[in-house]
């Protein structure tokens, strides 16, 4: 399974390169990071189809860190929720790829995001209207470890642990940057499994960017009842490109040397029908 998945997500991960480069504008470090993370999910463990994305009874996922959104929209064009060749038109006036997820807007896509320290709380909501409605889809929560700065986030894991909302699974996107640079020099989170315990939660970590370290931990959290679950997933920013896991470069669009470069890097060897 895992050199499979290994073998997709690079292909991906070109393609997010590829897709920033040519709008020149978008977050690709931060897509780069959660990459894997959404591959497994989407390959793996959300109950979704394509053919049907608005079923009722489908597992949703919430993308907290939007602007992460170039790896979701990679992964949703290689699902087959919409053609590859809307990733070549990311962020252009009046494309079906905008900046931030737009759930009105993009198949697949199922709430409008990026607000930091919102999307569990919306998760919350729509698990519990689904537990209301006597559905049994699952509800992920992708953010991003600078997002757990946030109050709300933390008053939405409280509420989610009170309600016993153990349809939801958040994912901490753990990269350890943030857009004001390392997030311990800002507010320091750790020790964070101890706080997401004393919250009341179901705690595992994983390497984000292993997929057989992401198989061990969604498997422990299948079937756990009575609360819910987060997995810290350890992740690297911009992962497969120097310049961004080396901190030589901020998060923000790529010029054509840079992308060449990037490509370069990940081993530019697949079809690139742009």
């Amino acid at each position: 399974m895992s050199s499979s998945l290994e073998a997709l997500a690079m292909s991906i991960r070109k393609d997010v390169v590829r897709m920033v480069g040519n709008a020149r504008s978008g977050y690709v470090a931060s897509a780069l990071s959660v990459l894997d993370i959404l591959v497994y999910l989407y390959e793996k463990e959300l109950d979704v189809d394509p053919k049907n994305p608005k079923a009722l009874d489908r597992d949703r996922l919430i993308m907290g860190k939007g602007h992460g959104c170039p790896g979701l929209y990679a992964v949703l064009a290689h699902r087959g929720f919409f053609e590859r060749e809307a990733l070549w038109n990311f962020r252009r006036l009046g494309a079906l790829l905008q900046g931030r997820p737009d759930g009105a807007r993009t198949p697949g896509v199922d709430v409008s995001s990026g607000a930091p320290g919102l999307a569990l709380g919306i998760a919350n909501g729509v698990a519990l209207s689904m537990r209301m409605d006597g559905l049994k889809g699952r509800v992920f929560c992708v953010v991003g470890d600078g997002e757990l700065q946030e109050g709300s986030l933390w008053e939405s894991a409280m509420t989610s642990s009170h309600m016993a909302l153990d349809s939801v699974t958040l994912v901490v996107d753990k990269n350890g940057d943030q857009m004001g640079g390392a997030v311990d020099s800002i507010k320091r989170l750790d020790p964070l499994e101890d706080k997401f315990r004393s919250f009341g939660w179901n705690v595992t970590l994983a390497n984000g960017h292993d997929f057989s370290s992401l198989d061990v931990a969604f498997s422990s959290i299948r079937g756990e009842s009575g609360r819910p679950s987060v997995i810290i997933a350890k992740t690297m920013r911009g992962k497969g490109v120097s310049f961004f896991e080396e901190g030589r470069k901020k998060d923000s669009g790529l010029s054509r040397m840079e992308t060449e470069r990037a490509l370069e890097e990940l081993g530019n060897g697949d079809r690139d029908d742009r």
